[in-house]
């Protein structure tokens, strides 16, 4: 299994995220429905380097299907909107 850094993320129109990035890797970009078979599989797993710690990116069951998320902080909001787009 290889862990992979995050840097960016793609965005649809409404601000979901529609894939991970990081600029110079084979995989990158990646599709967020692949990275969540990615992550429910075992195969790879996923993390973003805040400046404060490193955060794993995990899948979330919403009410409209699975989602990635991260939580770097105590908010409710989903920190992957903060990184920049891909």
């Amino acid at each position: 299994m290889a862990r992979r850094q995050v840097t960016r993320t793609g965005k649809d129109r409404n601000g979901n995220i529609t894939s991970l990035c990081k600029p110079g890797e084979t995989w990158s970009p990646r599709a967020s429905a692949d990275c969540i078979r990615d992550i429910d599989a075992g195969t790879h797993s996923y993390y973003v380097a805040w400046p404060e710690k490193q955060t794993e990116i995990r899948v979330v069951q919403g009410a409209s299907g699975k989602y990635l998320r991260t939580d770097r902080d105590a908010t409710t909001r989903n920190n992957l909107d903060d990184l920049p787009d891909c």
